[in-house]
């Protein structure tokens, strides 16, 4: 599926990659660094929170998405980057030991007006749990090369 060009995504067409397991140690690491609220590196003081225990920053859940997005459907010879990203959501926490895998859906596909060389690509992107259970979801524009 790597070798896809604009041609290959075609709308209406549904894609599942994963899992990836989320560890207590990579909540932790990636909050710390990144977005160090006390519910995303402090157990105890997750345990007190709305979230009732520890849980992934919501950018720690886009990054983790991003890099099963990059390795099993963006294509490394024909992506060409994306112009934005829309709708984004974390409609449910995603908690240590959670399996999180991929869903991807072709919305559109249309040849790029100006550069008749590549075309746009808008995906509707979904984290699952190992319970079905959206935990994120976003509409992604894609530039593709064309055959």
């Amino acid at each position: 599926m790597n070798d896809r060009y604009f041609e290959d995504y075609v709308p209406g067409s549904t894609h599942e990659f994963g899992a990836v397991k989320v560890t207590e140690q990579e909540i932790v690491e990636f909050a710390t660094r990144y977005d160090p609220q006390p519910f995303h590196v402090d157990a105890e003081a997750a345990a007190q929170s709305p979230f009732g225990g520890l849980i992934a920053s919501g950018w720690h859940t886009a990054s983790m998405m991003m890099r099963l997005l990059a390795d099993n459907y963006l294509s490394p010879v024909s992506s060409l980057g994306s112009p934005g990203i829309d709708e984004l959501r974390w409609p449910r926490p995603v908690r240590p030991d959670d399996e999180l895998r991929l869903r991807v859906t072709v919305v559109e596909a249309r040849p790029s007006k100006s550069k008749p060389d590549r075309g746009l690509v808008r995906t509707r992107i979904e984290l699952l749990n190992q319970d079905d259970e959206l935990v994120f979801s976003a509409l992604a524009l894609n530039l593709v090369r064309r055959r």
